[in-house]
């Protein structure tokens, strides 16, 4: 059976047009009100908004919920959002490291990633390029940016613990909706 329509980047796409959506939703003064008069509720949907903000295609919902709720309690409002992307990061971090370690180990043992990790380290030293890959990861994480990237290169290519990991994603995921919310 034929498709009636073939992209070439079909996920872009679907993200592309979920941040459209996504920007028409939350540009509506209708939403805007609505999400205004949630009161004790809105923590809860901040709570469910820091939840989903680690995974791609619900990130921009995210964002657009943080700019319109404008809560009472920035810092309060931060500190429970941050916990739910935590919450999320932890989530994505348990599906990677105990579903996909074995293709990263068989990635990790091929001659081209061996070349390239040899090739890194001998001009960047292996204690840089373990500060460069946290420091890339963890940017990725802060931002509003899908978070799958950033975890996968914590759960795939460092040796991480889940502990560091959860404190890490709550401090650098709370500074960045704290950004969100003062906007």
């Amino acid at each position: 059976m034929k498709t009636l329509f073939k992209f070439k980047y079909p996920k872009l796409t679907l993200l592309a047009i979920f941040i459209i959506l996504s920007y028409m939703l939350f540009s509506n003064p209708l939403i805007s009100s609505f999400i205004s008069q949630l009161d004790n509720l809105k923590y809860l949907g901040i709570f469910i908004a820091g939840l989903l903000i680690p995974f791609g295609f619900t990130a921009p919902i995210s964002v657009g919920f943080f700019i319109v709720a404008n809560p009472s309690n920035i810092l309060l409002s931060a500190i429970i959002a941050g916990f739910g992307a935590m919450l999320g990061d932890l989530f994505i971090f348990n599906i990677i490291r105990f579903s996909f370690m074995n293709e990263f180990n068989k990635l990790e043992n091929t001659h081209a990633a061996k070349k390239l990790n040899k090739i890194i380290e001998k001009d960047l030293g292996k204690k840089i390029k373990n500060y460069l890959l946290y420091i890339f990861a963890g940017i990725i994480i802060a931002s509003p940016l899908p978070d799958e990237l950033g975890v996968i290169m914590l759960a795939g290519l460092t040796k991480i613990n889940q502990k560091i990991l959860a404190t890490t994603s709550f401090i650098l995921h709370t500074l960045g909706i704290l950004v969100l919310l003062y906007i």
